[in-house]
């Protein structure tokens, strides 16, 4: 943070934070709506927040949402809303590596995205009984769902009601100001760079930040720069103008000097923004919480530093926490088990090699290793009593269907390797940037390997 010149931060889900199943089930609802008034028989269907969380993949090639580990390998789906088995999961996927520069997935990267991949799976079980209108296909389905969603932001109906009702929807974070405040008056620039409209973004950083600053101060005087919609992630790849919204109800001309900072912006591109700020790559943070169309294009194309914005995070902290006992009688059993599965290897290589008749001859007699193998294998069986239970459990943390964000199985999700490869920082609100202070020198910790000793090395005097 002490050599960042400039912080930009996207608004929704980042500056202002909502009640996700609220805001959620009003755009599922939205949509459905929408799908009601095309013929489509989805008036029983409800919003089902646990079925849908960040970081999965929408496979449109078969109708499944499915979890996948860094490596791209699934670990978890379901077609529709029914979890696949094992075998049929195995038969579906095992030649298969995720890959989310091709077509075929869809990765939901933000919250927003909950309501899209509820209503497709839900509509996949339609589709499969045959109770939609027309002939289509899992991929026809989901660009069904994805328009009906983006008419739903474009026409404004969804951000209407969030703007006549905003304590309804919004969760109020009166430290985030103070953050914002501590960055600016250390030096930094600060600048607010989001694809919403003027209209609801006035609206709804009024009502979240104008009560929490100094008397007299409103929210616009935070920033140095205000531009909405923003049109990421083409704000970041692309060369386009910017225009000047010149009243309060958004009317737009073009900029034809430079920015001030006294104004409002709409469009433009993030090299326009450089050059009006003599500022470039690793002297610009940008802040969000939108995997692909914040951080990942951020970071790849313009090297800006990145930051997402991850508010699961607190609710997976809080589960791993509340599981630490039995986590720990896991870990325990499951160091057992390992013994005895070495233990048992031991024995089968030594009565392969009596079979074969090569390598060293074991002193122990046939039958009697034979004796300590059928012995092994009921104390695994035994073992496997107490161990399925809480691997289960294990495996339903933080959410019933999917478990935890940030993990697939052992293995980090492929939301986490996400994150290592585009996010420098990670955290669950701005507002945790009040403690860490502008000032803060961020160090990573020491990357861990397989091989690495699994006990601390002693110090001297202790």
């Amino acid at each position: 943070m002490r050599a960042i010149k400039a912080v930009g931060y996207d608004m929704d889900y980042t500056l202002i934070h909502y009640h996700v199943e609220e805001w959620e089930r009003q755009a599922y609802e939205t949509l459905k709506k929408k799908l009601l008034a095309d013929g489509w028989p989805v008036g029983n269907l409800q919003f089902e927040p646990v079925m849908v969380c960040r970081g999965l993949i929408i496979d449109t090639e078969t109708g499944n949402l499915i979890k996948a580990n860094r490596f791209g390998f699934v670990k978890k789906a379901l077609h529709g809303t029914s979890a696949l088995s094992f075998e049929k999961q195995r038969d579906v996927y095992q030649r298969t590596i995720v890959d989310l520069s091709e077509s075929r997935w869809v990765f939901l990267n933000t919250l927003f995205s909950l309501s899209e991949g509820c209503m497709y799976a839900q509509l996949v079980d339609l589709l499969d009984r045959r109770e939609l209108p027309g002939v289509m296909g899992y991929l026809e389905l989901y660009r069904k769902v994805r328009s009906g969603l983006n008419d739903a932001h474009m026409e404004g109906e969804l951000k209407a009601q969030i703007v006549a009702d905003p304590e309804r929807f919004v969760d109020l974070d009166p430290e985030i100001p103070l953050a914002l405040l501590d960055q600016k008056n250390s030096g930094k620039k600060l600048l607010l760079i989001t694809n919403s409209e003027w209209g609801y973004t006035s609206s709804m950083m009024t009502y979240a930040f104008d009560r929490y600053l100094p008397e007299g101060m409103t929210w616009q005087r935070l920033f140095d720069l205000v531009i909405v919609g923003a049109r990421k992630p083409a704000f970041f790849t692309d060369e386009s103008p910017f225009f000047e919204v010149v009243t309060q109800e958004g009317l737009l001309r073009p900029l034809t000097g430079k920015l001030s900072t006294t104004g409002v912006f709409l469009g433009g591109s993030a090299q326009e923004l450089e050059r009006h700020l003599s500022l470039s790559g690793d002297e610009i943070l940008y802040i969000g919480d939108h995997m692909y169309g914040d951080v990942h294009v951020t970071k790849r194309l313009l090297r800006w530093r990145t930051g997402l914005i991850l508010r699961e995070l607190e609710d997976e902290l809080r589960a791993i926490v509340d599981f630490q006992k039995q986590e720990r009688e896991l870990e325990s059993l499951m160091q057992q088990k390992e013994l005895l599965e070495t233990e048992l290897c031991g024995i089968r290589i030594q009565l392969q090699r009596k079979k074969s008749g090569y390598g060293p001859e074991s002193a122990t007699a046939e039958a009697a290793l034979q004796d300590q193998a059928a012995t092994l294998r009921q104390n695994l069986q035994a073992l496997d009593q107490h161990v399925a239970p809480l691997a289960k459990a294990s495996g339903e943390m933080g959410n019933s269907v999917w478990g935890l964000l940030m993990r697939a199985g052992n293995d980090k999700s492929h939301l986490a390797r996400q994150m290592e490869r585009h996010a420098d920082i990670y955290t669950s609100r701005v507002s945790n940037l009040l403690y860490a202070t502008p000032f803060v020198y961020l160090r990573s910790s020491r990357g861990s390997l397989p091989h690495d000793p699994l006990y601390a090395p002693e110090r001297s005097g202790e």
